[in-house]
């Protein structure tokens, strides 16, 4: 498997990594307090505890970058781009290439589709995020239908990239693991796919990078988008790093200061502009270096940790919900490639009788677990997962039904390096107990979202029952 590591010879040995908010404490609605279980890394990590202090500790030194004489603005230049070195270490960059910081990785998706050269045609599979589906709207899309296997997927591209006209630029986007399934993807074998027909590749590792180690030039693709906040740096940045061309070649995604190496007014009244061939072409203003910073501290603690020991810890997890899961007939997982298939710590399912919002609010109010529930803005991937229409509207995260009615959305429950035994175990055995005796408190829909019932009748009703 592209992405997968070496198994550790001991998978006990690691320790949840220390993050931000590990130890507070919730309301129950049934009465009482417990620690939060933040199941939902595939839409935001906590900070790692390492990243918190390094931030803390740069706080009082920060300076605007570039240019500045003073201190703390030559601390902060100096600080910035070595984030950019880490980043590009962490991620196995060939030299030459370039890591932009942007905001995230929807960011550097649509930064990269505003640099496709003229004629450039993309190809994607409708699995993807709508960070990956929808930026390229402005080029011509190849849609390609959800595959069942590594082999169909890379079949399937390799067919519609033989069959383009014009055979001319072409990029590939795809996952490294779907936010949807957790399941990892044949990143290597596309991206060679991809170049024996003249494309390009570009990874979108947003579920990947937190996981697995990545390696550009091992996985041979030309670029690789994720963003900060889900590798336990949620301080507001994303990378694209990749081949420099095409990014040297295009417009600035934002025209300002910071982006232009020399403005002049021209004799007609207008003026000119000379712009920069680094990354700094596309970090038009004053960048977050903050969220750079925490970026890299991120990959650093990350690396330190040792990759080997996270998956390995992870796998462990992974078992213990996978293996609660089947244990209850009335579940249904998710999942594109088979039940065995390698995955990361996402893992999407749906429960007999029960709507996914209502069971995903009786998670949070009884338990104190918070998951998610809804599309996971990948709305073509999970309607056919659940044999819904692919183009059938809904809102992203919204409930379709009253609690207790079908509804054609899912719940979602992941995890990652800082998440502790204790909460995979607690979400089990809440999953079975829920199926099994119900829930003890009423629910019902609000703004389109299921919440407990906390009129009068409903507490006196959930009470004596």
């Amino acid at each position: 498997m592209s992405a997968e590591p070496t198994d550790s010879a001991d998978p006990c040995c690691a320790a949840p990594l220390p993050v931000l908010g590990r130890d507070v404490t919730v309301p129950l609605v049934t009465g009482g307090e417990v620690t939060y279980a933040a199941l939902d890394y595939a839409a935001s990590a906590p900070a790692l505890q390492r990243v918190w202090d390094d931030v803390a500790a740069y706080a009082p030194y920060y300076g605007s970058v570039h240019r500045g004489a003073g201190y703390l603005s030559q601390l902060s230049t100096d600080l910035f781009e070595n984030a950019r070195k880490t980043v590009a270490e962490f991620l196995g960059c060939r030299e030459g290439d370039q890591v932009v910081f942007t905001r995230s990785t929807t960011d550097s998706l649509n930064l990269l589709a505003a640099a496709l050269p003229a004629d450039c045609q993309v190809f994607v599979f409708e699995t993807e995020h709508h960070a990956s589906l929808l930026p390229w709207r402005d080029a011509r899309v190849t849609y390609l239908d959800a595959p069942r296997t590594h082999d169909e997927a890379v079949h399937t591209l390799e067919r519609a990239l033989a069959d383009r006209d014009p055979y001319g630029p072409a990029l590939v986007c795809v996952t490294g693991a779907s936010n949807v399934t957790g399941e990892l993807w044949p990143v290597r074998e596309l991206a060679a796919a991809a170049h024996a027909h003249g494309a390009r590749i570009v990874l979108d590792a947003a579920q990947l990078a937190p996981h697995h180690p990545v390696d550009v030039r091992d996985l041979d693709v030309d670029w690789i988008a994720f963003s900060g906040h889900k590798l336990y740096a949620p301080f507001g940045s994303g990378v694209l790093a990749g081949r420099a061309d095409w990014l040297q070649k295009a417009e600035p995604y934002l025209a300002g200061g910071g982006a232009s190496r020399k403005v002049a007014r021209r004799a007609d009244g207008g003026v000119d502009v000379e712009w920069h061939d680094t990354a700094a072409r596309h970090e038009a203003g004053s960048p977050n270096v903050i969220g750079a910073y925490s970026i890299a501290s991120a990959c650093k603690a990350l690396d330190e940790a040792g990759f080997d020991a996270l998956v390995a810890r992870e796998r462990q997890l992974i078992a213990t919900v996978t293996e609660g899961l089947a244990a209850v007939p009335q579940v249904r997982v998710l999942s594109l490639f088979g039940d065995d298939a390698p995955r990361v710590g996402v893992i999407s399912f749906v429960v007999d009788g029960w709507n996914s919002s209502h069971f995903a609010a009786a998670l949070s109010a009884e338990y104190g677990i918070g998951v998610r529930d809804g599309l996971f803005c990948a709305h073509p991937l999970v309607r056919t997962l659940l044999g819904g229409a692919p183009d059938e509207p809904g809102e992203c995260g919204a409930p379709e039904a009253a609690p207790g009615e079908r509804s054609l959305n899912a719940i979602r429950v992941s995890f990652g390096a800082g998440t502790p035994d204790e909460h995979v175990e607690r979400f089990v055995r809440a999953v079975r107990e829920l199926v099994t005796d119900g829930a003890r408190w009423n629910y019902r829909t609000e703004d389109g979202r299921c919440v407990p019932d906390t009129g009068t009748e409903a507490v006196a009703e959930a009470t004596a029952a």
